[in-house]
């Protein structure tokens, strides 16, 4: 796909944004690292890691004063179900009508393999244009739009509404995070080779093992993983700072 001219782009993110961004920061925002790499140019994960703390601090903040009676263990699952990979993915697919993928630049391999759609560019870019929204502006002006974007999805998390499912991997590493237990582990075996190419994940977290989950990719089969682990590990409250032993996470998951 062609890039925008600069000037549809332009008009295009101010009428999103509600402020006129400087435009080599904007094309900074939209400027995945493979296309900086094969061009020689500035790429968007400095930005992104801007726009990533500002929108889980708003995201934080949001959540702590719209329910003052949620204990802190209910609160980080509804942070975790808005602030991840696949939701963020979510919010930047539905910001307009034609999507946001469309406005990238993306190296030629990205752009021919789907990269306007995958969760992990269009997440990263979307935190990279806050993030420049706050480079140029401030605080103020970034904390309204992270309000005025997520909005539904902080409501819809506060109603127990389904929303976008979240990306396991990425929920289960940010309570690991949080609880001191560690980056999580994973081991994919490949089985059924011959009559339906099928894979078994299983992920260790500070010691416990959980799985085996079972998926038709090597990625399917570790969100799976993921998502037992991390369904096993925030029920389990009584220990915030532990894990259980490695037998409660035994079940297996069936793709």
């Amino acid at each position: 796909m062609r890039e925008l001219p600069r000037m549809a782009k332009g008009q295009y993110f101010e009428a999103l944004l509600g402020v006129s961004l400087d435009a080599e920061l904007l094309d900074r925002a939209l400027t995945h690292r493979s296309f900086g790499h094969e061009h020689d140019v500035p790429h968007n994960e400095r930005l992104e890691f801007v726009g990533s703390a500002s929108v889980g601090v708003v995201v934080v903040e949001a959540l702590y004063g719209r329910h003052p009676d949620l204990h802190e263990r209910e609160l980080s699952r509804l942070r975790l179900a808005i602030v991840n990979e696949h939701a963020i993915a979510e919010v930047a697919r539905h910001l307009t009508p034609g999507g946001f993928g469309r406005y990238l630049r993306l190296g030629r391999g990205e752009a021919a393999t789907g990269g306007r759609d995958k969760d992990i560019i269009l997440a990263g870019a979307l935190k990279a244009v806050i993030g420049a929204v706050q480079a140029q502006f401030g605080y103020s002006v970034s904390h309204a739009l992270v309000l005025r974007l997520f909005e539904s999805a902080i409501e819809d998390a506060g109603r127990g509404g389904p929303g976008p499912g979240p990306d396991w991997k990425t929920s289960l590493q940010e309570f690991t995070s949080m609880q001191g237990l560690g980056v999580p582990e994973y081991v994919v075996q490949q089985q059924d080779a011959v009559r339906e190419q099928r894979f078994a994940a299983t992920v260790g977290v500070g010691g416990a093992m959980f799985g085996p989950a079972h998926g038709r990719s090597k990625k399917e089969a570790q969100q799976r993983a993921a998502q037992l682990a991390w369904s096993t590990l925030t029920q389990n409250s009584s220990e915030k700072n532990g894990v259980p032993d490695s037998g409660s996470g035994a079940r297996e998951s069936r793709g």
